[in-house]
């Protein structure tokens, strides 16, 4: 079952690739799935959830510290 993280500041699909392709970067191996109209990010396959967090926050979206 994947990991759901809420991004905010995603405002397009170019948002969506934007903070996709980060998560996926942060957990090689893993698949990320992002619902636009939810502001969210589904990942499956990764072990440090804090670690794709963080590259989300580094690519300029906020993710609630939570995760």
């Amino acid at each position: 079952m994947p990991s759901v993280l809420k991004v905010e500041g995603m405002t397009c699909e170019g948002c969506a690739r934007s903070v996709k392709k980060a998560a996926e970067r942060a957990a090689p191996g893993s698949t990320a799935s992002v619902d636009l109209a939810k502001g969210e990010v589904a990942v499956a396959g990764a072990a440090d959830l804090a670690a794709v967090a963080a590259a989300i926050r580094k690519a300029g979206y906020k993710v609630p510290a939570e995760a």
